[in-house]
């Protein structure tokens, strides 16, 4: 009997008996029918690991190995959910997120051990696919076949972490049907065939990978070639290696590419395209010119709330216009007013940002399936009549077409990664020298956002680098780019610290300011002509409207945000 593929354990099932090479993974190569094999194999193993009456919930800890869409195969099939645990959290907070997901099982290997060495993780059993244990766990489950018929579209499958300006990360949940439509949909938008194969180099833990990558290629029976960590040195190796014909990226990635050495052969690859996220107008054209590839821009917010799409036509630093169904408007979110259309001058740069910046939010029906345990986040989402509010800042010219401007709170985006401003204070407070902290995000050169913070206080550079590398539940990305030093907080009317106009002046302001050069450790002083260096960057690539102009000379010397004093933090 036909199935009408409805959920993703569908999708798994279906390949079944298909004995084409599925699945590349250095030197291992696995056929559709075995990794159908494997995910039945794991999920009848995880039906008798699971205690009665346990959130079906499998944590998995892993670099893109087999194992991962293995057990995403397997969630799938038991009617369970896989939760993505990120590698970069660390200490308390990487606990935090096992615990709140309710995970019983955590599918890890050795490489990660030490990140879980010493948390509290009461009644969670660890596997380790790396280790001859498991193997021999899964010895019994050997001639399991997959079975769809216990998985329903309404099913979890995914819960993926995204971090809030509250600090906790919101664990968004993704069921079976949606994800098996996701697949199917852009599939069928980009053409995806059997005999493509589908690079997946971003990490699987993110919904990037999975949601833009791994389903559309489940969803069309097309092969997956997997690289544990993303290496722009060895990209172009890989994709003529395992012949793959698409991938998916995010800003950053495209810019490690560009910046890796040009050779005469670049565009003899088999790619024909690369599906993401904030490449950036200038270097997605670069990106094309030199390997022959085009970058479709996309943006679809983490929890399926909003999804914007790229169609032929589109202007350049657009991301598209609302997908099929979505009723997308740019709303100023105090007022809920229609904010007014974007206004250009003859370069493209934007003229009237003030009016024609707003927060996206879908007025229609829309995917949103809720945070997991969080029912004050749902509604943040859904406020004002229903309506998917999205976080983010956007855009619209006389056309409909949308443009991303940034995140509407005191998120930071940084390498595609959403941070908790709230949680990296918490951390910089207890540095010694620290009266009291602000983190912000300023725009990254590229796309993105990077880590900026005022510290008042006494600030030793070399001190402050070895206290952040101290520093167990820093995450790899949370470390402040710049470091703004003022002997007194700017703080509003209300004595609340004065975020928008720290923001509004980022690392062009009177004060001095402190800052780590891309693959610097150190930190130093910057001088006049670094920052000449930062803002021709910015120019290059179009984004110099984004960063705070020049103060006036009368500025200097003193902040022209105001200024009160604020009393140190209790240690």
């Amino acid at each position: 009997m036909e199935s009408s593929r409805g959920t993703v354990a569908e999708l798994v099932a279906a390949r079944w008996g298909d004995h084409r090479p599925g699945l590349w993974f250095e030197e291992r190569v696995l056929t559709h029918h075995e990794v159908a094999a494997g995910a039945a194999a794991r999920a009848a193993l995880l039906a008798d690991l699971l205690p009665p009456g346990a959130e079906p919930h499998v944590g998995v800890l892993l670099d893109n190995t087999p194992e991962f869409p293995l057990w995403l195969g397997a969630a799938a099939l038991a009617g369970a959910a896989v939760a993505g645990v990120n590698p970069t959290r660390r200490g308390p907070e990487l606990a935090r997120d096992i615990r709140h997901t309710e995970c019983r099982v955590v599918i890890t290997e050795r490489a990660h051990l030490p990140l879980l060495d010493g948390l509290e993780l009461p009644g969670v059993r660890l596997l380790v696919t790396d280790s001859e244990a498991y193997a021999d766990l899964l010895i019994p489950y050997a001639d399991a076949r997959p079975d769809a018929s216990r998985a329903t579209p309404a099913d979890r499958v995914l819960l993926y972490f995204t971090s809030g300006s509250t600090g906790a990360p919101k664990a968004a949940i993704c069921s079976q049907g949606r994800l098996a439509a996701a697949g199917r949909s852009l599939a069928d938008h980009f053409g995806v065939r059997p005999d493509d194969v589908h690079y997946v180099c971003m990490p699987m833990f993110h919904g990037n990978a999975v949601i833009a990558d791994w389903a559309p290629a489940l969803a069309a029976g097309a092969g997956v070639a997997l690289r544990r960590r993303f290496s722009a040195s060895r990209f172009l190796a890989d994709v003529r290696r395992y012949r793959a014909t698409y991938f998916t990226y995010v800003g950053r990635a495209v810019q490690y590419l560009l910046a890796t050495e040009p050779r005469p052969d670049d565009r003899d690859n088999p790619l024909r395209l690369g599906f993401g996220t904030e490449a950036g107008a200038v270097d997605a054209a670069a990106f094309e010119r030199r390997f022959g590839v085009r970058l479709v821009e996309g943006y679809g917010s983490s929890e399926g709330g909003a999804a914007v799409q790229w169609t032929p036509g589109t202007p350049a630093g657009a991301v598209g216009r609302a997908a099929r169904g979505g009723d997308l408007v740019v709303l100023d979110p105090q007022t809920r007013a229609e904010c007014p259309t974007a206004v250009f001058d003859p370069a493209g740069r934007l003229l009237n940002g003030d009016e024609a910046i707003g927060e996206l939010v879908n007025r229609g029906p829309n995917p949103f399936e809720g945070y997991w345990r969080n029912p004050e986040a749902d509604r943040e989402r859904r406020r004002w009549g229903g309506w998917y509010w999205t976080g983010d800042l956007f855009y619209r010219d006389v056309d409909g077409f949308l443009y991303f401007a940034g995140r509407a709170d005191d998120r930071l985006r940084v390498d595609s990664e959403n941070l908790a401003a709230a949680l990296i204070e918490n951390i910089l407070a207890r540095y010694e020298g620290a009266a009291a902290v602000a983190v912000y995000a300023v725009p990254d050169p590229v796309a993105g956002d990077q880590v900026m913070a005022t510290l008042a206080g006494d600030f030793d550079p070399l001190g402050f680098a070895e206290f952040l590398l101290a520093q167990p539940d820093l995450g790899t990305k949370m470390a402040p780019r710049f470091v703004r030093v003022v002997e007194r907080m700017p703080v509003t009317a209300t004595n609340k610290i004065h975020r928008a106009g720290l923001r509004r002046e980022g690392f062009r302001c009177a004060d001095p300011v402190w800052w780590r050069p891309p693959g610097a450790g150190a930190y130093r002083r910057l001088s006049a002509e670094d920052l000449a260096g930062l803002v021709a960057e910015y120019r290059a690539r179009g984004r110099e409207e984004r960063i705070a102009k020049e103060p006036p000379a009368s500025a200097r010397g003193s902040s022209s945000v105001r200024r009160q004093g604020l009393e140190p933090r209790t240690r």
